[in-house]
């Protein structure tokens, strides 16, 4: 901490010592202007496997990133391989701490595919350092660390993006157009669903306890992938993707596809947070992992001249949403990046969203999928009257990038993404408790529920991982 602590501070004050600057040009650049559009954007990669070394492929397309550094806990791993292999000159770590110790002063940017609760430590150490973070949906599992990162954000002045892509397609831009121009409006309603099958249907719901201990991988450095969470033993059953299945690590059919269906209509209906929380049918709930089926309604107040609206989510195989009249054939975006276990499984209904207005119903899918009207009969008397949507400048990767270079400005940034994050928090804490949440927007507390509001913090960081709690 010594040494991280040093580099900190020297990048604060401005410090050049013996003619050597340690001052990152991020720091630099917030005083005199941004990265050079010339020049790239100096991007460390932490998570390099699995949907980790898609984002880095992605970032790295765009010819606006020059990769750094290489991060992960897993290094030499199988599902590492191929992106070491297309940077084997760059330095490789292990531990993100000693990546940015080593090469805090050579870091403008990093990438963050990491599994949910690890998200925290690494964007909080790398924005306190004055870097700017891409990091992958949802921002955080819990509901403070979520507020801690938008406030680090904020103090610290560091470009942000979520990763949720679909914020920088078609659908993004629709939304907004058809709000501005009145198409989309007295929205009382909003169906959300995703009826895949998820990796922990295959438990059984009867658990009592944790998988059994198993070896560590000798390429795995299992200390550091716990990073803040609670002590647990290894286990292949919280790696790879599976991580996602457990209350301590992940976030759910939730977190995973919730960002890439509501989002639009969360920033541009100005939601923010409810202020119910009803799991109104958990099938097969379990105290470690998540249901095999959900229903929560998220309540949302009135907003200025909009009427109050009710989100429902869907998610479970057979747990399908009714349909309105004329809905028609359900669609998926091609743009969708398949999951690290294999190809998106065909369900009967694809992950999307319908959106009940007082005149109009709009559906739509996931990711970039453009919102169309129905019935079809009501859409083509409609289609001369449609406003004019435009293209999007940039993908949501080349939006980072050259928001770093001060040239755009990011679409899901921090404060755009964080209470959408929140709205996750706080559904999957209902979840976890099978119970309705009160929840006060102003205040920010559960006022039903103590157990609840305590875990709106969680529980306390490992010994030796408090500090992220206090950037």
């Amino acid at each position: 901490m010594e040494r991280r602590n040093f580099v900190k501070t020297s990048a604060s004050a401005l410090v050049g010592i013996a003619g050597f600057s340690i001052i990152p040009s991020t720091v630099l650049g917030q005083t005199f202007g941004h990265i050079a559009p010339s020049d790239k954007v100096n991007l460390a990669c932490c998570g390099i496997g699995n949907r980790g070394g898609g984002i880095i492929k992605s970032l790295h397309a765009t010819g606006l990133a020059n990769i750094v550094a290489l991060c992960d806990v897993d290094m030499g791993a199988p599902h590492t391989l191929e992106v070491m292999e297309m940077f084997p000159d760059i330095p490789h770590f292990k531990d993100f701490r000693e990546m940015f110790d080593a090469m805090g002063n050579k870091i403008e940017a990093v990438s963050v595919g990491t599994p949910d609760f690890s998200h925290f430590p690494i964007t909080m150490l790398a924005m306190s350092l004055g870097i700017h973070v891409y990091v992958e949906k949802p921002m955080a599992r819990t509901f403070n660390e979520v507020a801690l990162m938008m406030s680090c954000a904020e103090r610290h002045n560091v470009v942000t993006q979520m990763g949720n892509q679909g914020h920088s397609g078609e659908n993004y831009f629709q939304f907004k157009a058809w709000k501005e121009a009145g198409i989309i409006k007295d929205i009382t309603a909003i169906t959300a669903h995703m009826n895949g099958r998820r990796r922990w249907h295959s438990f059984n719901v009867n658990m009592t306890k944790y998988p059994a201990k198993e070896a560590i991988p000798t390429t795995l450095d299992w200390d550091t992938w716990l990073s803040t969470a609670s002590e647990h033993d290894y286990n292949k059953d919280f790696v790879n993707g599976q991580w996602r299945c457990w209350y301590d690590f992940g976030m759910g059919a939730l977190g995973d596809w919730g960002a890439h269906i509501m989002d639009t209509a969360h920033e541009f209906l100005e939601l923010g947070l409810p202020y119910e929380v009803d799991p109104v049918m958990l099938e097969g709930h379990n105290p470690f992992f998540f249901p095999m089926s959900s229903t929560l309604v998220f309540k949302f107040p009135e907003r200025g001249n909009m009427p109050a609206l009710d989100i429902t989510w869907y998610d479970g195989v057979n747990n399908q949403p009714p349909l309105p009249k004329g809905y028609g054939v359900s669609t998926t975006d091609s743009d969708i990046p398949p999951p690290s276990d294999g190809k998106l499984e065909p369900t009967k209904l694809r992950p999307g969203k319908i959106i009940y207005g007082k005149d109009l119903i709009f559906k739509g899918g996931s990711h970039s999928s453009p919102l169309s009207i129905i019935p079809a009969k009501k859409a083509k008397e409609m289609e001369s009257s449609l406003p004019l949507v435009p293209e999007s400048p940039s993908n949501h990767f080349e939006n980072f990038l050259l928001s770093c270079k001060g040239e755009e400005k990011c679409r899901s940034s921090f404060d755009i993404a964080g209470p959408l994050s929140q709205v996750f928090n706080l559904g999957v804490l209902a979840q976890r408790l099978n119970t309705k949440l009160i929840f006060d927007r102003e205040t920010k507390q559960v006022t039903n529920n103590p157990l609840a509001n305590m875990m709106l913090t969680g529980a306390q960081p490992r010994k030796g991982w408090e500090e992220y709690y206090k950037l």
